[in-house]
């Protein structure tokens, strides 16, 4: 298989992807070591989507971390630009400097036109994730976190900087990677990505696990807790993602409740502990008082 300019391979096969994350604690299915595999591979950006809290960002976390790459994340917001996404000018600086030229120059004009070419430098360059991970020359991983909360507008910066790993800076001239990041973009689906996107990028959906894996899952992170209270959460926390809360326990949280418990020094599970313990999950009044309910918890 012939692999992408200015790409090395990070894996050697689905295999080795699902090994080496499971190594960090991140326990993937086999379609999320595929898309790990093949998004390394084929030197694609890879687009994942699922729920809040089923694990998306933490899967890059877990890429960068196996391998010894660096993770650069940009984190989408309503608002995010291209000065905050790609690079800016330091302002402040380049003013210092021109007022300093100005009080030397007295009156020079070639001594101006130096210094306004000077602002226009390396010096004043002020690098964000976008640029920060093309210009690595190390291993990256370029996390692209919560996509679909940034502006339509964004997306076509982004859809400019994926296609060909490249930036320009109209005073620099273009600056291109010499070793492509891995590129993981997440989305709760909050609102639909455009098409141009996602025909760049590999697509997985990764939803909240079943209970066996979910049950692994917390057993690797928290192995000190008892087997069978590790079957009581996963149980529960099923449980609770059958109702309709407005925010759903997430993976890490299930995890923290098996903290909470060992750390309280329990080893059984009643209404009087969930009572108490429920807050570690479920972070609504609403949905405790819900909650209660349903597991009608004295």
């Amino acid at each position: 298989m012939s692999l992408p300019a200015h790409t090395v391979p990070l894996f050697a096969d689905i295999d080795d992807v699902a090994r080496r994350l499971a190594e960090t604690g991140y326990l993937p299915d086999t379609a999320t070591a595929t898309a790990v595999f093949l998004a390394d591979r084929l030197g694609k950006p890879l687009l994942v989507e699922g729920p809040a809290g089923v694990g998306k960002t933490e899967l890059a976390r877990a890429i960068a971390q196996s391998t010894g790459s660096g993770l650069v994340r940009l984190q989408c917001y309503e608002g995010v630009d291209e000065a905050r996404a790609l690079y800016e000018w330091n302002h402040a600086k380049q003013i210092l400097r021109i007022q300093a030229g100005n009080a030397g120059a007295g009156g020079d004009g070639e001594a101006w036109d130096r210094t306004r070419g000077d602002v226009f430098s390396e010096e004043f360059l002020l690098s964000r994730p976008l640029l920060t991970a093309i210009r690595r020359t190390e291993p990256t991983v370029l996390l692209i976190d919560e996509t679909d909360k940034a502006d339509i507008e964004i997306e076509g910066l982004l859809l400019e900087v994926l296609s060909d790993f490249a930036v320009t800076v109209p005073e620099l001239g273009t600056i291109t990677a010499e070793r492509r990041p891995l590129v993981v973009l997440t989305s709760n689906a909050t609102r639909e990505l455009s098409e141009a996107l996602k025909r760049r990028c590999l697509f997985l959906h990764i939803d909240f696990p079943d209970p066996d894996l979910e049950r692994r899952i917390l057993l690797s992170r928290v192995p000190e807790l008892p087997a069978h209270l590790a079957d009581e959460l996963v149980r529960i926390i099923g449980v609770l993602r059958g109702m309709a809360l407005k925010k759903l326990p997430s993976v890490a949280e299930t995890i923290d409740w098996g903290r909470t418990l060992l750390a309280l020094g329990l080893d059984t599970i009643d209404d009087e502990v969930i009572a108490a313990t429920l807050g570690v999950v479920l972070k609504h009044q609403s949905d405790q008082v819900k909650a209660a309910g349903e597991l009608r918890l004295n």
